[in-house]
């Protein structure tokens, strides 16, 4: 039988004190990392990165994080573990939770974040799904707090659709009592189910949803995107182009915006598609700042996940 476990599935773990803390652990960390100190706060640990999808940040900055923390890490892509096809999902779990001290899972459905943690002895930390992605947002709070300060009342538009990134920070904003919009076409809005589980968990948060870009920018502190079409939705690639193409961030969509402004992006970006290379490599772009501080995120996260569970 597995014992209670603390997993990072999506930010809903977190209330409010306990996610502050994370961000503010994770700014000690960074600010120590500046001055060039790295001490090994995770000695011999070992953490299991088990991907079904291509990355670049999520899995450097995860294997950075551990070396630099005294650990270690072992990667599993799609030749090796080919989780639910050589064996079940929940025999994966129960299997390797005897070789590591952590896993990190990146994965296409959200379905198999939740069994395999229901079958682990060991945190699991969604590195990815279809529905969330923490990593992501914690670190894109932790680039708004250094930006703004760690007041609230920020107002963060996201110009794109209703996916697993502008999901995840919307929840993050909430948990630090920031605005969130979401604007892009109306069929691309976030789902009911998710607007329930939304409300249910802030009925004080404000999130609103537009279809008119020019009219959401105008409050705006962070401009935020993603990319049109992810990883699985290949197929619709075309059809999106066509829906998003007032969605794009360029020069004349930013300068509705406040003159303070910040623009992020998760990365990878298309750029010509949802954002011009004036934008991003613009004086207003923070959006390499947030790729590194994906490993100083990522650092509170195993501190929290691995030493918080004993």
């Amino acid at each position: 039988m597995v014992t209670q476990m603390k997993h990072l599935l999506s930010l809903l773990e977190y209330n409010e004190s306990a996610f502050v803390k994370v961000l503010e652990l994770a700014e000690k960390i960074k600010s120590d990392w500046t001055k060039g100190k790295r001490p090994d706060l995770l000695p011999r640990k070992v953490l299991g990165l088990i991907f079904e999808k291509p990355s670049l940040r999520t899995r450097v900055s995860f294997e950075s994080a551990m070396m630099q923390m005294g650990g270690n890490s072992i990667f599993l892509g799609t030749s090796d573990g080919q989780i639910g096809v050589r064996e079940t999902v929940a025999d994966f779990a129960r299997t390797i939770c005897h070789y590591v001290d952590a896993v990190v899972l990146r994965t296409f459905s959200h379905a198999t974040v939740v069994e395999f943690a229901k079958n682990s002895s060991i945190p699991v930390i969604n590195g990815l799904s279809d529905q969330f992605h923490p990593c992501q947002a914690i670190a894109d709070i932790l680039t708004i707090r250094q930006a703004f300060g760690p007041k609230p009342g920020k107002t963060v538009v996201f110009v794109g659709d209703g996916n697993n990134v502008s999901r995840s920070l919307a929840i993050a904003c909430a948990l630090v009592g920031y605005h969130f919009i979401l604007s892009g076409p109306k069929p691309y809005h976030f789902d009911k189910d998710f607007i329930t589980l939304f409300s249910k968990r802030f009925p004080n948060a404000v999130l609103n949803q537009s279809a008119d870009a020019n009219d959401s920018v105008k409050n705006a502190d962070i401009l935020y995107t993603d990319v049109w079409t992810s990883m699985g939705q290949e197929s619709e690639n075309e059809k999106r182009i066509k829906k998003f193409k007032d969605f794009q961030i360029n020069d004349r969509l930013f300068s509705k915006a406040p003159k303070h402004c910040k623009f992020m992006h998760c990365l990878p970006a298309h750029r010509g598609e949802e954002v011009t290379g004036s934008i991003i490599d613009g004086r207003a772009s923070i959006v390499f700042e947030q790729a590194g501080n994906r490993m100083h995120a990522q650092k509170a996260i195993l501190l929290d996940m691995i030493l918080g569970s004993k």
